[in-house]
């Protein structure tokens, strides 16, 4: 009798198992490897590589001017877009990050929240900026916005626009 429960115990677990995690994925929405996103506020488009080896997100940031409002940490800085349109942002530099490369000398970088929207997904996240003119990509999204929301197809991308209805644009 007990080799009978066993056997089925080890034959009901792994569905068991199985759908729960099947269960988990389909909540979650299949995206490309990029995506076309919004980030706020000036709900301005720019085109993402979604990167799941990469911890925080980075964006394109040029021109850089640091300064202090009301004893804080300020930064200003321009963003060019894939359609050629220039914006200047002002935001609250809420830490500094240390950006170890492989084979290349630490990079300090201003750390500010920005609001990010794919598809219908709005998060608010730690940003961190960087000249990525020498990249393909204004931006890169990294595992602290994708987590809990997104699967990554590398066969895929531009699957879908932002739409984030009723965002704050202040």
């Amino acid at each position: 009798m007990m080799v009978k429960l066993t056997i089925i115990g080890l034959l009901i677990v792994p569905i068991c198992v199985g759908f729960s995690v099947f269960a988990f994925a389909a909540e979650k929405r299949v995206v490309g490897w990029i995506e076309t996103v919004s980030i706020y506020p000036g709900n301005m488009k720019v085109k993402a590589k979604l990167d799941t080896g990469a911890r925080n997100s980075s964006l394109n940031a040029q021109n850089f001017e640091q300064f202090k409002r009301d004893g804080a940490n300020w930064i200003r800085f321009e963003l060019k877009n894939f359609k050629n349109r220039l914006e200047t942002f002002e935001a609250k530099v809420t830490r500094t990050a240390k950006i170890k490369q492989l084979n290349q000398k630490a990079d300090i970088r201003p750390v500010i929240k920005l609001g990010i929207c794919i598809g219908n997904t709005y998060k608010e996240v730690e940003v961190n900026l960087e000249d990525r003119s020498g990249f393909n990509y204004q931006m890169l999204i990294g595992r602290s916005f994708l987590k809990g929301s997104f699967i990554i197809d590398p066969d895929l991308a531009f699957t879908i626009k932002p739409n984030c209805q009723g965002v704050s644009d202040q």
